[in-house]
């Protein structure tokens, strides 16, 4: 099942709910861009790897490759989103919960962008979802419990597995550095030369992860919301179109444009302050688990699993170069959007049904 760019053309100036749904999605894409991207080349400006403004222009290409190669190479992400909830047989009050819970998500991410905290827009929106599918249903019955058990499984499995594998990397740069002491100098710069090679490299791989996982989705709640407005309940398999891949690559490009200087410097400097090696390390940690997540159809927060990346690279290097009140902050954050998303979706679902 696929929607040709004709027919959402004709359903869009025809569905003033659907005009809403789609204003609201590409502003949360956008607001993704902005919030989640800077977490991808966090560790690589933070480090001095590269300037902020090239490696921004940087992470907003390979975003749009992630979001566009991926969604032709394997959908699932996009499937289970998709499929995570049910919001009853009318369109109207369908729509409208699909409106109610992305207007959660950009009330919540925008707050969280003011203080320069990387909250997670992925939790943002299956809470929103899950508020307004609650709020319709008056219940538990409108929640695929199958599909959510990936969502449980995959916050807990990625945050476990994005700090193991950035805590094994941060000991190999600990290896490394030893090593790197008994070389001669020349030797040595050419080895700092690789490293930023490495971070570079590194940093472009989780920026093509992050529009991967995140970019899918954004789209799966995009071809809910127009197979809504179409009375049309999503098949078993569905293809995603062109277009809508190429117009959701474009949102998440603008927004990563914007850059996010204060969620750069909150996640890369404030909460531990990396080297070079450790910010390849933890790049290529959660690049592995974002590549994992995806290929087996789980979604999971990208700005979790870089961040809890970093955690484990600062903690295996230097335990006390980590500045543990701004890392309880940052969970503390991620434990209320849960909650918080979900109530907002709840809430504003109930007024618009009213």
């Amino acid at each position: 099942m696929t929607i040709p760019l004709y027919d959402f053309i004709i359903a869009f100036l025809q569905t003033p709910a659907l005009q809403i749904t789609t204003i609201l999605l590409i502003g949360t894409i956008i607001v993704n861009g902005a919030t989640d991207a800077p977490n991808a080349i966090a560790s690589l400006v933070a480090s001095g790897g590269m300037e902020l403004k090239p490696a921004v222009r940087m992470a907003a290409v390979f975003n749009f490759a992630g979001l566009a190669l991926m969604s032709v190479w394997n959908a699932n992400v996009a499937y289970t989103i998709c499929h995570m909830v049910d919001f009853g047989n009318s369109p109207g009050k369908a729509q409208t919960a699909l409106c109610a819970a992305l207007t959660s998500i950009i009330l919540w991410s925008a707050a969280a962008w003011c203080f320069g905290i990387p909250t997670s827009e992925s939790h943002a929106l299956i809470a929103g979802l899950t508020g307004a599918a609650i709020a319709i249903h008056n219940g538990l019955s409108g929640i695929n419990g199958m599909e959510w058990i990936k969502v449980l499984y995959g916050l807990a499995a990625s945050g476990v597995l994005g700090f193991s594998l950035g805590w094994l990397g941060g000991k190999c740069c600990i290896w490394q550095r030893k090593d790197g002491i008994k070389q001669e100098k020349d030797r040595v710069q050419q080895r700092k030369g690789r490293l930023r090679r490495a971070q570079i490299a590194g940093a472009a791989a989780m920026a093509f992860m992050h529009g991967a996982q995140d970019g899918q989705k954004f789209m799966g709640v995009f071809l809910l919301g127009i197979f809504l407005s179409m009375g049309k309940i999503p098949g078993g398999n569905f293809q995603i179109p062109l277009w809508m891949t190429l117009l959701c690559s474009a949102g998440m490009a603008a927004g990563t444009a914007i850059g996010g200087e204060r969620i750069i410097k909150k996640v890369g400097i404030d909460m531990v302050r990396l080297h070079k090696a450790q910010g390849a390390a933890a790049d290529a940690a959660a690049a592995a688990c974002l590549l994992l997540s995806s290929l087996t159809g789980i979604p999971v927060s990208t700005t979790h699993v870089k961040t809890t990346a970093i955690m484990g690279v600062g903690i295996a290097s230097d335990g006390e170069a980590v500045n543990r009140g701004i890392m309880k902050e940052m969970i503390l954050a991620w434990i209320i959007t849960f909650p918080c998303c979900g109530g907002i979706g709840y809430c504003v679902a109930k007024i618009f049904t009213l």
